[in-house]
């Protein structure tokens, strides 16, 4: 690193910050026991076609990854978000997942998911300031 000079950049550009996420997605498949992430969601669609629910995220060995779950206000309290995630559970267990992990934050839905059998396994305080994250897993 003789010759070499580390910069700050206060704007990086988004082919920099995807060239250097690549390299890790390099790194991780050509040392991890798993490799193959395959996308999944759920949605829930009005009679004009318009969505008004729906969950997102990705499975992996053992894992489902729930990254989104929303539902419209429109929606809430019918049950909707628990039908979602149940959907997605259950795509996942048939894909051979054991477990679910997502995180949500102390604004959002830890309750609700804590209702459909999550648990806390790790919380981040003063995140981003004076709340919390918390990460939550459920055995499927």
């Amino acid at each position: 690193m003789q010759h070499m000079k580390i910069e700050i950049e206060n704007t990086p550009s988004e082919s920099l910050t995807e060239f250097l996420h690549q390299q890790i997605v390099e790194f991780n498949r050509a040392h991890r026991e798993w490799n193959e992430r395959q996308p999944l969601a759920a949605v829930l669609r009005d009679e004009a076609g318009t969505i008004v629910g729906g969950a997102a995220g990705e499975t992996f060995g053992n894992w489902l990854q729930l990254k989104t779950l929303w539902v419209d206000n429109s929606q809430r309290g019918k049950g909707v978000g628990s039908q979602l995630l149940v959907a997605m559970e259950q795509q996942a267990a048939s894909r051979g997942c054991k477990f679910c992990l997502l995180d949500t934050l102390n604004i959002q839905a830890r309750p609700f998911y804590e209702k459909c059998g999550y648990r806390v396994q790790w919380t981040q305080q003063h995140y981003p300031l004076t709340g919390s994250k918390y990460f939550m897993t459920k055995e499927l």
